[in-house]
């Protein structure tokens, strides 16, 4: 009997470890919180987002503004997202290079693109109308 238990408890254990080692927390969910601040209860925009400027692309001030809100992002969703818009690399070539699922990177492209939005509206966009 104890042998059967010991048993038994060893393999849960076993699948305890395994669990954890597969579902990693998501990196950034305390903002999750201020990105559904930007939608109402139907999912729609609270505050559209305003048009974008050609011109600012152009910016050196534009662009240090830009630098300053990837630096707040968490480290590899800045990343996933410099790979993927800035350098233009493949979702499958990022997902292998970070080790991370197709939906996964996704998830993280989506984050990264709220939270550039929320902190270039604060700070580029909010900055200019003052």
């Amino acid at each position: 009997m104890r042998t059967w238990l010991t048993g038994i408890l060893k393999h849960k254990i076993v699948d305890s470890m395994r669990k954890s080692g597969r579902e990693q927390p998501v990196e950034g969910d305390a903002s999750l919180e201020q990105l559904d601040a930007l939608f109402d209860a139907t999912g729609h925009w609270r505050e559209p987002p305003q048009p974008w400027p050609e011109q600012a692309l152009e910016s050196k001030q534009f662009l240090q503004v830009l630098e300053d809100c990837l630096a707040r992002l968490p480290a590899r969703t800045a990343r996933m997202f410099l790979m993927r818009e800035h350098l233009g690399v493949e979702t499958k070539e990022i997902c292998k290079e970070l080790g991370v699922t197709s939906t996964h990177a996704w998830v993280l492209l989506y984050r990264a693109r709220q939270a550039l939005r929320e902190c270039l509206q604060l700070n580029w966009f909010g900055a200019k109308s003052k």
